[in-house]
């Protein structure tokens, strides 16, 4: 609701009581050319995990999965991170070169700021999108390698889990809403299911209200909503900070382009470290997921 009224380029946290939300408002816009960067960068490798983090991975898995089984949580999401040590330095801007070219068709961005320090994302998955009172938004859920074969029910039901949700929240705020069949959407080496939602808002004032309502989605949070997400800040290991929340130019000359920050890392002086998350309904397995 703090975003209502305003514009600018939005950096917002899973948990916006734990981290800022931070709103950039350019004095200057500027167009760089990348004609003097190269995309031969090389790709690291993601360590094994080590024991101590598949241990915890497996305690908060654990924990988790009971909720689950006890019938308190509908869906609950799990995230974990990594940390690779920098061995070259490579410039952020360089590896934000790379990620446009591996990733053209995700919403690729390069965040810089006192408050939340350095983020590159390169993210499929549309919080809010749309300009002149008309939007657009998804249901994402489910993960599965390309070539891996059908759906299963329970990727199925978590991607119904978080359409559904969607579908309430619009109800909120407009009298009718185009939702899509579910169909399968590739993202790298990776695809999942979308549902895509379309609608009317008339009062921009207001979008704040809606992504009050929308944020953290089911595809990063779980249901119902509050409880879980009481839940993960308080048992997760690691603090998610600018993970799994939002970014984006919101009304900015009239546009608004808002994308949940999936396939990010920070990057410090001396590493980079990467967070990725799975969705758990009470049919998950440990070592699939």
């Amino acid at each position: 609701a703090e975003l209502c009224g305003k514009h600018g380029f939005v950096v917002a946290p899973f948990d916006t009581l734990s981290n800022p939300v931070v709103l950039i408002h350019p004095d200057e816009v500027e167009q760089i050319s990348v004609d003097g960067l190269s995309a031969d960068v090389p790709l690291m490798t993601v360590p094994e995990a080590t024991d101590e983090e598949k241990n915890d991975y497996q305690v908060d898995f654990s924990n988790f999965h009971s909720q689950l089984t006890a019938g308190d949580f509908d869906k609950i999401v799990l995230s974990r991170s990594s940390e690779i040590e920098k061995s070259v330095e490579i410039s952020p801007l360089q590896l934000f070169y790379k990620a446009c070219k591996l990733y053209p068709r995700m919403f690729v961005a390069l965040v810089s700021t006192p408050q939340c320090g350095i983020w590159l994302t390169a993210t499929p998955e549309i919080l809010l999108e749309g300009n002149a009172g008309q939007y657009h938004t998804i249901a994402l859920a489910g993960t599965m390698r390309k070539g891996a074969g059908e759906w299963s029910a329970k990727n199925r039901l978590e991607q119904q889990y978080v359409a559904s949700y969607i579908a309430e929240c619009l109800e909120h705020v407009t009298t009718h809403f185009y939702e899509s069949d579910p169909a399968t959407v590739s993202a790298g080496q990776l695809q999942h299911l979308c549902t895509d939602f379309r609608f009317s808002l008339f009062d921009e004032q207001h979008l704040g209200y809606l992504l009050q309502l929308l944020h953290p989605t089911p595809a990063v949070c779980g249901l119902p909503r509050e409880k879980v997400f009481q839940f993960i800040k308080h048992n997760e290991h690691a603090a998610r900070q600018y993970y799994s929340g939002f970014m984006g130019p919101l009304l900015f000359n009239g546009d608004t382009h808002l994308y949940v920050s999936l396939r990010c890392m920070q990057i410090t002086d001396d590493k980079y470290k990467l967070y990725a998350g799975g969705g758990l309904l009470k049919e998950s397995q440990f070592q699939s997921e």
